[in-house]
């Protein structure tokens, strides 16, 4: 008879692995980072994605022009002043335009180039199935006048 190899207790199968998912997940989460982050780290992560105004595709953290500088000082203003990023970027777009951001910020819908690929597609196979469904019932019509 061949010898059969102990099998590990069920919390060491199954329970351990998912404390050990759980752990990681918790970790990569940030769940223990420090919270926030000093003002001047905050104002540099935004000054890294506005535009300088009289520049090309340059941010103001990297543009020593005049208008940078004045953009510059604006943002950390407003972020000493406790203002958040997202109204930072409005007040931005607002006195500048929309350009004025390097990324242009999410419009919040679905972009068209995702959803027309599925439309099309699921034209495509109604279209089939249509013709596919024609086709059988002619075929059917034309067994049934055979057979009479």
């Amino acid at each position: 008879m061949p010898e059969r190899t102990p099998r590990a207790p069920l919390w060491v199968r199954v329970v351990l692995p998912l404390v050990v998912v759980a752990v990681a997940l918790v970790i990569g989460s940030g769940a223990f980072d420090r919270g926030g982050s000093s003002a001047s780290a905050r104002a540099a992560a935004i000054e890294a994605v506005v535009r300088c105004p009289s520049c090309t595709d340059v941010s103001v953290a990297q543009s020593e022009e005049s208008t940078a500088l004045a953009v510059r000082h604006e943002i950390q203003h407003e972020v000493a002043a406790g203002e958040s990023t997202g109204w930072i970027e409005q007040t931005l777009v607002a006195e500048y335009g929309p350009t004025i951001l390097l990324e242009p910020p999410d419009a919040g819908g679905i972009d068209l180039i995702f959803v027309l690929p599925i439309a099309l597609g699921l034209g495509a196979v109604a279209v089939v199935a249509a013709l596919f469904w024609r086709r059988s019932r002619q075929f059917d019509a034309l067994r049934s006048e055979q057979a009479t």
